[in-house]
């Protein structure tokens, strides 16, 4: 039974996955490589708490509860007793194996380590933990994590059946949407996305329209919740291109899933998004 969850990585996603986790009830460590990020995310935490107390839609206990449930994690031996380890870190696919073989030392051998990862393999992650390999699944949540219902749970090669249920169990108890993906590059909704994406930077570098035209026009007649650009600048100029060039690397350079020189530019002028403050617009 899964009682106690770890979350490596305080950033978007991380801090995310952590809110969610904690209001859920569960006992949450947070952990990051740098403490500051972790302090940070508990701040935008308890501030998105709070928030939600004001509009009547979080009541004062379960709030107090929450905040009683998240805790910092110190360093990665923190994790040591978790039931499950949910690794959110940036999608460097030698880092994240680097980091599974250190979590194949300190976690009990029964706990489950899942990745958030949005395009790498599990099976080639789940290389790196020789100490039951069946326990590595994806856990792959989506933007802003604490109110995405979507979960994606992909079962790599060696992922046993009990982790694909015990992880789709704790998707329910979190509140979250469960869909059971095979192991291939980008899995359901990245693949698909390259298309929302792609086509709509080819559109941007051919014709004579601006990123607020195209997101306007898929929203007052696609009916999206956000336009591409709109959606890149939150999710980060860098994230998606990241994504992106695995996904063209994966697929052996497909050239429907070729990368953007838009945001390449981008990426290599500091232009990221919100979380720099300009990115397709200006914030």
């Amino acid at each position: 039974m899964i009682n106690k969850i770890g979350i490596i990585g305080a950033g978007t996603m991380g801090s995310g996955i952590a809110a969610a986790s904690a209001i859920s009830g569960f006992s949450t460590f947070l952990y990051d490589l740098f403490p500051e990020s972790v302090d940070k995310a508990f701040s935008a935490i308890k501030k998105g708490w709070q928030k939600l107390e004001e509009k009547g839609k979080l009541n004062a206990d379960k709030r107090n509860a929450a905040e009683g449930n998240l805790q910092k994690a110190a360093e990665l031996e923190g994790l040591a007793d978790c039931d499950i380890i949910i690794e959110a870190a940036v999608e460097n696919i030698e880092l994240k194996k680097d980091l599974y073989k250190k979590l194949d030392k300190i976690s009990k051998p029964e706990a489950i380590l899942a990745t958030n990862t949005s395009s790498f393999s599990i099976t080639s992650i789940s290389t790196a933990v020789k100490n039951n390999p069946g326990r590595v699944i994806g856990m792959h949540f989506f933007n802003p994590a604490n109110i995405m219902k979507l979960v994606e749970v992909i079962k790599g090669e060696f992922t046993s059946e009990d982790t694909v249920i015990a992880v789709a169990e704790l998707c329910k108890k979190m509140g979250k949407v469960p869909v059971l993906c095979k192991d291939t590059p980008a899995f359901i909704v990245n693949r698909v996305a390259r298309a929302f994406y792609g086509e709509s930077l080819k559109i941007l570098g051919e014709e004579s329209l601006d990123p607020a035209l195209i997101d306007t026009i898929m929203k007052e007649e696609g009916s999206f919740a956000m336009g591409p650009f709109e959606l890149m600048d939150l999710i980060g100029i860098d994230v998606n291109l990241s994504v992106t060039k695995s996904v063209y690397e994966a697929f052996f350079y497909d050239q429907k899933y070729k990368p953007s020189p838009i945001q390449q530019k981008m990426v290599d002028s500091g232009l990221l998004g919100r979380k720099t403050g300009q990115g397709f617009y200006k914030y």
